[in-house]
């Protein structure tokens, strides 16, 4: 059944709220060390919402968990570098790396180290502080206090030192996570207090920039250090450095370090550093950087009496970590780097922003910005709109103005249903439509990308889709996984096109949507791959799994096969009814969780069975028994998750936070709801997280949840009220919910 035309709409909602005076400070619960263990990817440093810096310690610089450049159990630091990535499982970033030193600044040998500089420092947690919006550490080897704050595009360090004759920075511009190529660099002294330089990357992203300006606040003397060395299997390593020495200091004294960044040219750094960071203020930014927090988190109040202390800090942390990415790509005079790699003029009221995880956050960021914050949700969409323009077609995974080609899909398109289906789009839904169907039909032609992008950002399996109607596994890579999300994004294309009053493109993409039909094996209740020939892949193993090479994308049968978000009822329907449907999720979360395989997939994490929380394929698949009736079955698979998968640690994360997806799942789930299909204006019900939450809706509304007697023996809902009027079927839809009021659940202990 369609459940957006279930429930009718409360008259009269109760408009109230419950949040508190502006001044609480909500950035008390938030840890910025959860998910700097395990496989969770984040990093530490201080940073405002969504900003264009974020400059973060960083320990290591290879391997899979130096993806942010820090992991909690290192215990040496490199340095301070400017960029990062939060919760990625790809590297890249780790630009204008900078270190305080004391007496003799050592930069050999350089080569043949693993995870750590020549000048790398000792430090310990103890003498650690991880805040929203100001980091400080104690650098064991040279007795420095090192502070960082931010603006959006600013940082402002401050090293107190102890008293010696030799205080030093090191200004590393060679650096970078996981030893990254890089093609060109450049550094230049403007004067005795100001340095600035440039460089040029190739990683993930293939033609990634960024400028910086640095002033200090005391003279120095500089060596520059522009030299190429050799490594011991032969190969040259170009080198880029400064080292700048100052006049000797007394025990205590500070030295003061103001960084910007552009990425589009020296000129847009200085104006930067001159708007964001006119004074000398480290203590009024900290405190500036802190209350943007605290507006950002504000949006969330839940009551602190009683509650559970980690708790509040698992779901602080998840708010804050949903506010990190995507990040400001525009400088403050309107101009940013286009897909084109050429500069464009902006207007500074409509940001360009980068950073786009679409294959994460199309399923629960976006969503939760839907709710509370829709402006930013279509500065969002506004950006990616522009970027096709630029570029010649829609990103997947955008990177510092590049297509990368990553994963899998074309999100984008889900984004846009999405706002259109709730009424919020800023956009013309014409623009949109267009740029959908561009993304979805097999045309190679006009796309700005590097040669070896292009086959992952406009593959194949959309020529088969289209002409054929399936993607044969042996003609491309991840067949069923990119086929199960291109009848889903077909569908949302659909609706794109209904609303812009275009019936024959509605027509077409409606059928493409039911593309998921031709994978469904029945004789083993699995989507599986299927041959040019139209036989089945064999030998079929639902639990094998081939990282990124088989018929699936990092994940294995038993999770793509309820991929099919936006039908569920006709998913119902192939698998033989609800009562069958229901049985074979009870398979899921039963089954054994043994990955077998040469090379299984690491983000096959969180399990249980073979559900698998700690990726993204998963993150619906637990209110899926809504429909099929048994709605404490969500209820006790989310108490499950909540025990189990987020904790108050750093390895507190069951997988990697993907730019704010892992949190982004809690926060919905914390207030009761998930959105199965965006596109779909419907909240399938589970289980809140606190007894209490009032959420300030992006409209002004207030939301306040109530769970009656919710504890840890009363997990199972007995009833669910909006607005005093007893809810049918555990689903609310988002025109209901952004009235504001009262969401009551009534709990019970037994099902």
């Amino acid at each position: 059944m369609d459940k957006t035309l279930i429930l009718a709409l409360t008259a009269g909602a109760v408009l109230c709220s419950c949040s508190k005076p502006a001044q609480t400070d909500y950035a008390a619960y938030v840890d910025p060390m959860i998910g700097t263990g395990g496989h969770g990817h984040t990093f530490p440093g201080a940073i405002v919402p969504n900003g264009m810096i974020q400059p973060s310690p960083d320990t290591r610089i290879d391997g899979w968990d130096a993806s942010s450049g820090y992991y909690y159990a290192d215990s040496l630091i490199n340095g301070f570098s400017h960029t990062h990535l939060s919760g990625t499982g790809c590297a890249d970033y780790g630009d204008i790396l900078i270190m305080p030193t004391v007496g003799k600044q050592v930069i050999d040998a350089q080569i043949d180290t693993l995870q750590n500089l020549p000048y790398a420092s000792g430090f310990s947690h103890d003498r650690e502080v991880a805040e929203p919006g100001y980091y400080s550490v104690e650098l064991d080897r040279y007795g420095v206090l090192a502070e960082m704050t931010s603006t959006k595009r600013t940082t402002i360090h401050r090293f107190t030192f102890p008293a010696t004759d030799e205080p030093g920075i090191i200004l590393d511009m060679d650096y970078s996570i996981q030893h990254q190529n890089n093609l060109e660099m450049e550094l230049q002294q403007v004067s005795d207090t100001e340095m600035r330089g440039w460089k040029l990357t190739k990683y993930w992203a293939f033609d990634q920039q960024i400028y910086f300006d640095a002033q200090f606040s005391k003279s120095f003397e500089c060596q520059m250090i522009t030299d190429t060395i050799i490594d011991t299997k032969g190969r040259p390593y170009a080198r880029c450095k400064a080292l700048l020495k100052f006049q000797p200091m007394q025990e205590g004294e500070q030295l003061l370090v103001k960084v910007a960044v552009s990425a589009v040219d020296y000129d847009g750094a200085a104006a930067n550093l001159a708007a964001e960071m006119p004074a000398w203020d480290f203590d009024g930014t900290r405190t500036t950087a802190r209350s943007a927090w605290n507006e950002y988190l504000g949006r969330f109040d839940v009551p602190t009496e009683g509650a559970n202390e980690d708790d509040l800090k698992i779901f602080y942390t998840a708010v804050y970590h949903t506010g990190v990415s995507p990040n400001l790509f525009m400088d403050v005079d309107g101009r940013y780097l286009g897909m084109d790699r050429k500069p464009h003029q902006g207007d500074v009221n409509q940001p360009i922003y980068t950073i786009f995880s679409l294959w994460d956050t199309f399923r629960a960021l976006h969503p939760l910005l839907s709710i509370v914050d829709p402006d930013i949700n279509n500065d969002f969409m506004r950006s990616l709109l522009t970027k096709a323009q630029e570029g010649g077609v829609l990103p997947m995974w955008e990177l510092a103005g590049n297509y990368t080609g990553c994963m899998i899909g074309y999100h984008a398109v889900s984004l846009f249903a999405d706002a259109v289906a709730k009424g919020q789009n800023s956009f013309d839904i014409n623009d949109a439509l267009r740029a959908s169907v561009r993304v979805a039909e097999y045309d190679t032609t006009g796309i700005k990308c590097p040669a070896l992008v292009l086959p992952h950002l406009m593959p194949v399996a959309k020529y088969y889709k289209n002409t054929i109607g399936y993607v044969p596994a042996d003609k491309d890579n991840e067949a069923v996984a990119k086929a199960l999300e291109y009848a889903y994004n077909d569908w949302c294309i659909a609706q794109l096109a209904l609303a812009a009053g275009d019936s024959a493109t509605a027509e077409k993409y409606l059928e493409y949507g039911k593309g998921y039909q031709q994978y469904y094996d029945p004789s083993t209740g699995f989507m599986r791959g299927k041959m040019s020939d139209g036989s089945w892949r064999t030998p079929f193993v639902p639990n094998a799994s081939d990282h990124r090479g088989d018929d699936y994308c990092e994940g294995t049968a038993w999770q793509w096969t309820w991929f099919v978000p936006h039908d569920v009822d006709g998913l119902m329907e192939l698998m033989g009814g609800k009562e069958k449907f229901a049985e074979r999720l009870d398979s899921l979360f039963s089954a054994s969780s043994e990955l077998v395989g040469d090379l299984v997939s690491a983000d096959i994490t969180g399990l249980i069975g073979q559900y698998a929380h700690g990726n993204e394929p998963s993150h619906h698949i637990i209110h899926l028994y809504n429909y099929a009736d048994q709605p404490w079955r969500t209820q006790e698979l989310i108490a499950q998750v909540y025990d189990e998968q987020y904790r108050a640690e750093p390895d507190g994360l069951s997988g990697n936070e993907d730019c704010g997806q892992m949190s982004a799942w809690l926060i919905m789930n914390a207030m009761g709801i998930y959105q199965v299909a965006p596109g779909n204006p419907v909240y399938s019900l589970g289980l809140p997280f606190f007894p209490e939450m009032a959420v300030k809706l992006g409209n002004g509304n207030t939301l306040n949840v109530v769970a009656e007697g919710l504890d840890r023996n009363n997990r199972y809902v007995e009833s669910v009220s909006f607005n005093g009027e007893v809810l049918p079927e555990p689903f609310l839809s988002h025109q209901q919910l952004m009235q504001g009021g009262e969401l009551r659940f009534k709990m019970k202990s037994e099902k």
